[in-house]
């Protein structure tokens, strides 16, 4: 997947911002120290360290070598996907090591290549050999050209992005369905990880380094007045005669019993802490790492409906005011830069809905889908599916690239539409993404899939109004995600695991069929 790349001049291109001092690790995770030197001072060396400054490192890029792995045997799916996890491990701790080693940058020039990229790199291609080995071990067939994907770039702070196109917060939409919830697949608006000129330690929050209270984001260019972004929303495709134009609405729950952990059950199963994030879960309670598909169908729901023992699990907002949470020593929590007061949702609307072109056939038990991507600063666009909005405004303006700053009386809203389209015959696939698709622009699936009653989530917050002021962002809020990620909003993502039986299934599948609203 490509990544396009458009350098923009911030507010403060033309300010001084010399290279952070120190990075303090404890209680508060990731903490910037910051000096400045003014650009205009006459002394060479205070030039000197404002170029170096200006040319600081933002983060590393690392191709996704997990996404280029379609055709995994079974046999080797286990160890492969732990070796994955060790790739996403090696990332984190080479980006804690970038953010912590900022002024021995600043004195050598080459030291980001000599001693974290270069090591990385060695690191990188010894795993990915490794999952060589598994996948030819059972007979499978290895794509050599997976062997190319361990070097890691790294990317400045003014050429950090997602690859949008910046239109006064427009979203750029790369052709995907619009759906129910009034979402579209990919597109936003570039937020470029512009270098901040804000406080130090935990200043309330302001943002320092790369921006945010633990200097890895999120930064001003992050977020948006939405009242000034131009409507954006497309209409919803005509709905032919065959249309099946149900619901479904199951009841879960919003966390409220604080149901979090930072593994990931989908992309690295058997692995603690396989997601470097923390999730909010509702539905099924056994949904740690070690959980598999006979504790799902044994384990306890939060649903109304007990015959709905499905997994829903999404990555917990923050809001960066200054305070800490539970986890701020943890890893995935503060320890990786996830740092802020936890945000709960107030609603959380779980809803499957029909096709505009076709009936749909009942989803398989157990089916596993993840919509969005988690490294999309990194990975681009492709498969971004992040949508941010606030009510009263959710059908017309929708944000993939940048957080909404919501008026007064308003609420932050994220919304989802999962894959609708079904290859019908595989739960899941070596990628996570092969196996289900999105419909066209015109609600068709693909030729061999077939339409499923799609997955919408709609998750509500109550979140304390962000301040922009002379190119700085006071108590912003974001998404958890990797370190490296830099807290993009594109990078938000949610994950679904059917757990529902086969009379359930067949249930949801019928209402959605037949026009009715269910629950």
């Amino acid at each position: 997947m490509g990544r396009n790349t458009r350098k923009r001049r911030t507010p403060l291109a033309n300010k001084a911002i010399a290279a952070s001092a120190a990075l303090a690790l404890g209680g508060g995770g990731l903490i910037w120290a910051n000096f400045y030197a003014s650009a205009h001072e006459s002394n060479s060396s205070s030039q000197n360290q404002t170029k170096a400054a200006a040319a600081q490192v933002a983060t590393i890029s690392c191709p996704d070598v997990g996404q280029k792995l379609t055709n995994v045997p079974n046999g080797a799916r286990s160890g492969v996907d732990k070796e994955l996890a060790n790739l996403d491990k090696q990332i984190t701790e080479a980006y804690a090591r970038l953010a912590s080693t900022r002024q021995a940058q600043t004195n050598d020039a080459s030291f980001v290549q000599n001693a974290i990229v270069g090591p990385l790199k060695e690191k990188r291609n010894a795993t990915i050999d490794r999952i060589r080995i598994n996948i030819q071990r059972v007979g499978g067939t290895f794509n050599n050209s997976v062997s190319q994907l361990a070097a890691c770039t790294t990317q400045n702070a003014n050429n950090t992005t997602a690859g949008g196109q910046q239109n006064g917060g427009q979203q750029n939409n790369n052709g995907g369905q619009q759906n129910n919830g009034g979402q579209q697949q990919g597109g936003g608006a570039t937020a470029s990880a512009a270098p901040s000129q804000g406080a130090g330690q935990n200043n309330g929050g302001q943002q320092a380094g790369n921006g945010g209270q633990a200097g890895n984001g999120p930064v001003a260019a992050d977020f948006v007045d939405i009242t000034k972004v131009q409507a954006n929303v497309k209409a919803k495709p005509r709905k032919s005669g065959n249309a099946s134009t149900g619901t479904f609405t199951t009841r879960c729950g919003v966390n409220a019993n604080g149901s979090h952990n930072t593994d990931n059950v989908i992309v690295a199963p058997g692995v603690k802490n396989g997601a470097h994030h923390l999730h909010d879960y509702v539905g099924n309670q056994t949904n740690d790492a070690f959980s598999n598909n006979n504790t799902f169908a044994g384990g306890e729901t939060t649903c109304q409906n007990q015959q709905d023992k499905s997994l829903y699990y999404w990555p917990v907002v923050r809001v960066q005011d200054g305070t800490q949470d539970f986890d701020q020593n943890n890893d995935g929590g503060g320890k990786e830069g996830n740092v802020g007061k936890i945000l709960v949702a107030k609603q959380a609307q779980i809803k499957f809905v029909g096709s505009p072109t076709s009936k749909v056939v009942a989803m398989p038990q157990f089916l596993r889908i993840i919509t969005g991507d988690a490294k999309t600063t990194t990975n681009g666009l492709a498969n971004a599916n992040a949508h941010w909005s606030c009510t009263g405004f959710e059908n017309k303006v929708q944000l993939t690239e940048q957080y909404p700053i919501c008026p007064k009386g308003s609420s932050v809203v994220r919304t989802f539409a999962f894959q609708s389209c079904w290859d019908g015959q595989n739960i899941d696939s070596a990628n996570h993404r092969t196996h289900v698709a999105f419909a066209d622009a015109n609600g068709n699936c693909a030729n061999g899939f077939k339409a499923i009653p799609q997955l919408t989530m709609r998750l509500v917050y109550d979140v304390p109004t962000p301040v922009l002021a002379n190119g700085q962002i006071k108590n912003p809020y974001a998404v958890d995600g990797f370190p490296e990620q830099l807290h993009k909003p594109s990078t938000d993502h949610d994950d679904f695991i059917n757990v529902m039986n086969a009379n359930l299934n067949n249930k949801v599948a019928n209402c959605v069929n037949t026009g009715k609203n269910c629950q």
